[in-house]
């Protein structure tokens, strides 16, 4: 069936339907690959690939976003059809690069992100359901992650004293993003799955689905997540050879490299009410299904209480050299 959602997708926008397809690893879509092609298929009821087929072409040429051929599909099965760009995805690569090519590599993507993060957002882009829940025309932006925080204290396994002390580390945080509000772009979604690399040089940012105006050190919540726990980060069949030590300096190289993007009053505490309203999301779209002791260390429910107690992945970032 996936392959079919493809073939559709190729012969609605005027393509050859009956092409060789290959299928490409991703964590969140269908995606399959035709010798000029890309044709991405997001199976969730939400649409995501309409904002992407809109906020493409007004990227900057810099970003290497590669050019729209259609757009189309009915909700649970929308579709994006893009020309291929060389190049395989940067997290693919990673283990085997050598220490030079992976610098390049960071450097390369410093460049690219600063110029996204000065790239206004079209006025016609839909506002979406953001993976960290802050909003900046809301009058406080940690409202929907209240309503959030209320809905998760009501969920069966959950316990309220910590949902009450997440509360609390809210309530405290909140007026270090203070004022939330943005004209240009971030990314959303930045991991090495959505950066191509062709040896050596990053030709394409890809998968801005995500992207929204937003302050720019949002961008640094999946990322960091990445560099702390690059396992969850990678299409199942990288998952057994990428290892967390391979990316322990790229957040330092991307510090040197882009320094004002951390250099923001209350960096740290921004990125943990970030990531708080992230695992949050995370929580309520998916609730636990057993008490915390018996789900994966790396649950939603167990990523919140690492934060109540000073042992979340960015704790376990060296604060002493600056990094957050």
């Amino acid at each position: 069936m996936a392959m079919a959602r493809a073939r559709h997708a190729l012969l609605q926008a005027g393509l050859d339907s009956t092409v060789p397809l290959e299928p490409a690893s991703s964590v969140t879509n269908e995606v399959w690959l035709t010798a000029t092609h890309v044709v991405r298929v997001n199976r969730r009821p939400n649409q995501r690939l309409r904002r992407e087929a809109i906020l493409g072409p007004s990227l900057p040429a810099e970003i290497g976003y590669p050019m729209v051929v259609a757009y189309g599909g009915r909700m649970g099965a929308d579709y994006l059809v893009l020309k291929r760009v060389p190049g395989r995805p940067l997290a693919h690569c990673w283990p085997t690069m050598s220490t030079d090519q992976r610098r390049s590599a960071v450097s390369q993507l410093a460049v690219k992100l600063r110029r996204l993060h000065h790239t206004p957002g079209p006025a016609n882009l839909p506002v979406i359901d953001a993976p960290q829940m802050l909003r900046g025309e809301t009058l406080s932006p940690v409202m929907s992650l209240l309503v959030a925080l209320d809905q998760a204290r009501s969920l069966p396994h959950v316990d309220r004293g910590l949902i009450d002390d997440v509360e609390r580390m809210v309530y405290d945080l909140t007026p270090a993003i203070e004022p939330f509000d943005s004209d240009f772009l971030i990314h959303g979604d930045l991991t090495f799955e959505n950066i191509l690399w062709d040896g050596t040089t990053i030709t394409a940012v890809l998968d801005f689905e995500w992207s929204r105006t937003s302050p720019a050190d949002v961008d640094l919540d999946v990322f960091l997540r990445m560099c702390c726990l690059p396992h969850l980060h990678v299409g199942d069949d990288f998952v057994a050879q990428t290892r967390a030590e391979d990316y322990a300096p790229v957040p330092w190289w991307l510090r040197q490299d882009y320094p004002e993007l951390f250099d923001v009053p209350r960096q740290f505490d921004r990125l943990r009410l970030y990531a708080i309203a992230y695992d949050i999301r995370d929580l309520t779209m998916f609730p636990p299904p057993a008490a915390a002791n018996q789900l994966n260390e790396n649950h939603a429910l167990n990523r919140l209480r690492r934060a109540v107690v000073g042992s979340s992945h960015l704790d376990l970032l060296d604060t002493g050299a600056g990094v957050v």
